[in-house]
């Protein structure tokens, strides 16, 4: 009788959890972003066309949730915004059955990086130098003119500015919320190519040294990142989510803009 009970048990838990395997990407397409907090300097210009090098645009996890996945997040205690743990749970079915009465499991689904909360996006138009673009006219008798000349290839890269638990996890929301609140072209790596030009020219006057400096500018995040252990409770036909062992901890990240340079420019009667 006992093994006939044993059986029984295992056939009800594999019919309430069954894998669908289909992860539902968001028709609509990205959330559209918001307008920028701040105007782009007019020092700051778009290299998209010009760059030598095919920056591939950054491809972010914009899920749906499923009805089912809506339904969980709506009962979970905190925040779930991880699009990670949302594709799971998208990847998941759990179907009802009216032999579920006083069924009961606890599914232990790990310890996440549930939300990130976004508490100061600003930009660092300089945040790195990239280029020096120079031509001496101290032989000169009229102004000589100057433009921007990528001499070789460079890579930009961001990061997170201290180790944390699930990095990679954060990094993705919080490039998501820094995309939003600039609607600029943000990835953690980005690579100006060599030859890469612009068309605007600075003029060096006669017997003066030009100096043209080029700078990848990039977005500093910084807010709070919350973690918890996820766990999937089945009660008959109720299934919902409880986070246990609720963490918190602030974190920042440089978020390079993709394809913009900044411009700098020094007329000098001395080498600089």
């Amino acid at each position: 009788m006992r093994k006939l009970i044993s059986v029984l048990m295992t056939l009800l838990l594999m019919v309430l959890m069954v894998p669908s395997a289909f992860a539902e990407k968001n028709p609509s397409g990205p959330p559209k972003m918001e307008p920028a907090k701040y105007q782009i300097p007019s020092s700051v210009r778009s290299i998209t066309k010009e760059n030598t090098y095919p920056n591939s645009t950054q491809d972010l996890p914009y899920l749906q949730p499923s009805e089912l996945t809506k339904k969980l997040i709506n009962s979970s205690n905190v925040k779930i915004e991880n699009p990670d743990l949302i594709r799971m749970l998208n990847e998941s079915s759990i179907n009802s059955t009216p032999f579920a009465v006083g069924y009961r499991a606890i599914v232990y689904l790990g310890q996440w990086a549930l939300n990130y909360e976004s508490s100061e996006t600003s930009p660092n138009w300089e945040y790195q130098k990239i280029n020096t673009n120079y031509y001496d006219n101290r032989g000169g008798n009229t102004p000589y003119r100057i433009k921007y000349v990528q001499e070789s290839q460079k890579i930009v890269r961001g990061g997170l500015t201290s180790k944390i638990t699930n990095a990679e996890e954060v990094k993705k929301m919080m490039l998501l919320k820094a995309m939003k609140k600039t609607n600029l072209p943000l990835s953690f790596d980005t690579v100006i190519g060599a030859g890469t030009k612009n068309d605007h020219f600075y003029n060096i006057p006669a017997k003066r040294l030009g100096y043209l400096y080029a700078y990848a500018p990039a977005i500093s995040e910084k807010g709070k990142v919350t973690y918890g252990e996820v766990y999937l409770m089945l009660k008959g036909n109720r299934k919902f989510i409880v986070i246990k062992n609720v963490t918190s901890q602030g974190i920042g990240a440089w978020i390079p803009v993709q394809d913009y340079v900044s411009f700098g420019f020094v007329a000098s009667e001395r080498p600089r």
